[in-house]
């Protein structure tokens, strides 16, 4: 990865008075940012070595709360400290927020200094190394969508999430005009995250009213998972100064569209230059080693849908018409299939996973994908044929999970996911999954009291 703002340069931001804040972050098992705020004085004298944050910062759920289960972490361990490393070839400037810059950290056992294997960074980079010692080269884009609303985050809990006033009233898919009303906060957006060393390509409106997507330059894996949580945090950030707030929820609400993180993959040469997805004698443009991919992609495609479905709201978005996905099948350009082949014929050619939803941790999801792919190759798995035709219609084709009880016991049971990430992971992330099912089904939802208060 090559930096976006090199250290010597942060040095003589904090020497002139440009820069007085440093963000240290490293990155939660729900994609989150989680750190500090240095006086940058101070970090640039020491903390750009090291810092340290509780180790239950890898074991909670969505609330912060501390879960009983985890092998990692407990009350009876004494919730010790993780050493946070910064990765300094992440270190960039944050423009939308005065005086500030921003570092991620790779997570580190407090004696051992070894990765906590665990952790979403330490998972993606293992699986990155793996293709590296095959001589090969992961690149990745996520196209991440959003719903943007008229009220704070304050405002929108006060009301109990009731009445929600979205940034648009009509179906806003490529449109110009209702985006132009939009504009205030996406032109902050995308001049925010080119200021910050991300690459922007566009923004656009999405198939609901309300409902926006960013899109930026693919890079390698651990590069654009890096982009990818900055971005979400930068979007909250940005939308919240401008007095808005946006949700990144896989289904926020029944008669809207869902909001999707589509994920292109391809394979390259070690050095970035050689497509090694491409074949001008292949069917469609497909060498043998990306139908080997496929093929592990679709082999193991209920295995790791956890991975880019981690929630009980994330199950919601799978719905047949909606151009969320319901089939875990491969077709030429098609966006009723799980995984859509893209740029036929041509060097760019690449599979989209479109199974994700934009509540997926970017570092996991892509690891997952990568696992299986890597799976694929080294087992010569053969390819089935593409699927022609609406997918939501198919019969006895292979279906993606629709629960997250489904996709947990899936993933759980997965040697091949066990091989690859080690058993402790995929224990830690079981445990993460079972926790927020229990969660969920002792709760009392709107729905049934509604459904059932004077009828039951």
């Amino acid at each position: 990865m090559s930096p976006t703002y090199t250290f010597d340069a942060l040095k003589a931001d904090v020497d002139a008075g440009r820069i007085d804040t440093v963000l240290a972050c490293l990155v939660d098992m729900q994609g989150r940012l989680m750190g500090k705020r240095f006086q940058a004085e101070f970090f640039v004298e020491s903390a750009f070595e090291e810092t340290h944050g509780c180790n239950y910062l890898l074991a909670t759920d969505m609330e912060m709360e501390t879960i009983s289960g985890y092998k990692a972490t407990s009350w009876e361990k004494g919730y010790g400290d993780y050493t946070m490393k910064p990765d300094l070839s992440t270190l960039r400037r944050v423009p939308w927020l005065e005086g500030t810059a921003m570092v991620l950290c790779d997570v580190l056992d407090h004696h051992t200094h070894e990765e906590v294997a665990h952790s979403p960074r330490a998972i993606l980079k293992k699986q990155v190394a793996r293709l590296e010692a095959m001589g090969m080269k992961a690149f990745m884009a996520t196209e991440l969508e959003f719903f943007l609303f008229d009220q704070t985050y304050e405002q929108a809990q006060a009301s109990g999430y009731r009445n929600l006033k979205l940034s648009g009233t009509y179906n806003e898919d490529y449109h110009i005009f209702q985006t132009t009303k939009e504009e205030d906060v996406m032109r902050a957006i995308r001049n925010g995250l080119q200021g910050a060393g991300i690459p922007v390509e566009n923004s656009k409106g999405e198939a609901s009213a309300g409902q926006a997507e960013i899109n930026v330059r693919y890079a390698d894996a651990l590069t654009m998972a890096d982009r990818h949580v900055v971005i979400k945090n930068a979007c909250k950030e940005i939308a919240w100064s401008k007095g808005k707030a946006i949700t990144f929820l896989a289904k926020w609400n029944y008669a809207a569209a869902g909001s999707s993180s589509h994920i292109h993959q391809s394979l390259w040469s070690a050095d970035g230059k050689t497509p090694l997805f491409f074949d001008k004698e292949g069917e469609y443009g497909m060498s043998e080693t990306m139908r080997h991919y496929v093929a592990g992609l679709l082999a193991h495609a209920g295995e790791i849908t956890y991975f880019l479905a981690p929630y009980i709201n994330s199950y919601k978005r799978f719905m047949a018409g909606t151009f969320a996905p319901t089939k875990a099948i491969w077709s030429k350009d098609n966006r009723t299939a799980g995984y859509r082949l893209c740029g036929e014929e041509t060097k760019g050619i690449r599979i989209e996973c479109r199974v994700g939803g934009s509540d997926l941790n970017p570092y996991l999801a892509m690891a997952a994908l990568l696992a299986a792919g890597i799976d694929g190759i080294e087992k010569k798995m053969a390819l089935e044929p593409a699927f022609v035709g609406d997918a939501y219609g198919g019969k006895d084709i292979r279906e993606i999970p629709n629960t997250l009880r489904g996709a947990t016991a899936l993933m759980n049971g997965s040697a091949m996911l066990r091989t690859a990430f080690g058993d402790d992971v995929i224990d830690h992330y079981t445990r993460a999954a079972q926790w927020e099912q229990e969660e969920y089904d002792r709760r009392i939802t709107d729905w049934e009291v509604a459904r059932g208060f004077e009828r039951a």
